[in-house]
């Protein structure tokens, strides 16, 4: 199993003569391989967990030991795409050089994020979802082993989330790339998760594991609603 090893990490922010604790000692696994939810309240910390891990963000003090052959993209609230660059070219963006292989390779990650003849569109031509779309074709076209997800999909209209939520769980099967992923949404966590880890004010407060198939939860049954009033009861 290829894990993420996070143990003591603190961080802290200032605002003039105030100091805000962001993270405390807070110690975690991360299983590369699957898809990890960490869920919580705005402001609790899980953001700048994410960024810390990802190195966007320095942290004060503790120790992060990633798996060998660890590679990683992000994929933000916003899509962040260039909009002087067509649905191809902002997934081809991190692309040294463009061969047979990496043209192939796009042509499939188009195919497989339902983008097909939308190739040539530009950004201010997609909606919020095909734009999100394209976003994580892009980070996929690095060939990560990790994505980290900070709430991609919090913008979006309900319907539109739902449909995301289901193409990332049939990419999930279809890539085996695994994901980290932030929500401050209960059910979100319920439907994508194999592991959900709760923060609150900078602690884990429980953390819960899941060993069912994503394309066949069901969290309408009593089991997911009595997890998810469990949850609830975690997240003050």
């Amino acid at each position: 199993m290829s894990t993420i090893k996070i143990s003591k990490i603190n961080k802290e922010f200032k605002l003039k003569d105030k100091t805000i604790e962001v993270l405390n000692d807070l110690s975690l696994e991360v299983n590369t391989n699957q898809i990890t939810v960490i869920l919580g309240k705005s402001g609790c910390g899980k953001t700048t967990l994410l960024r810390i891990l990802s190195n966007l963000e320095d942290k004060d003090s503790g120790e992060i030991e990633y798996p060998s052959n660890y590679k990683s993209s992000f994929v933000f609230q916003e899509p962040r795409l260039m909009s002087w660059l067509n649905v191809r070219n902002n997934i081809a963006f991190s692309m040294k050089k463009l061969d047979d292989q990496q043209t192939k390779l796009i042509d499939d990650l188009i195919e497989m994020t339902g983008l097909s003849g939308f190739e040539n569109a530009y950004p201010n031509q997609l909606s919020g979802g095909m734009q999100q779309r394209v976003a994580l074709s892009r980070a996929l076209a690095y060939r990560p082993n990790l994505i980290y997800m900070d709430e991609p999909f919090a913008a979006l209209d309900y319907f539109t989330r739902i449909n995301m939520q289901d193409e990332l769980i049939k990419m999930y099967y279809q890539t085996n790339c695994g994901l980290l992923f932030v929500t401050h949404n209960v059910e979100e966590a319920l439907k994508l998760a194999h592991k959900i880890v709760v923060i609150n004010d900078g602690k884990i407060i429980k953390e819960y594991d899941f060993d069912d198939d994503l394309l066949e939860r069901d969290i309408f049954s009593q089991e997911y609603i009595d997890l998810r009033k469990d949850i609830l009861s975690n997240i003050k």
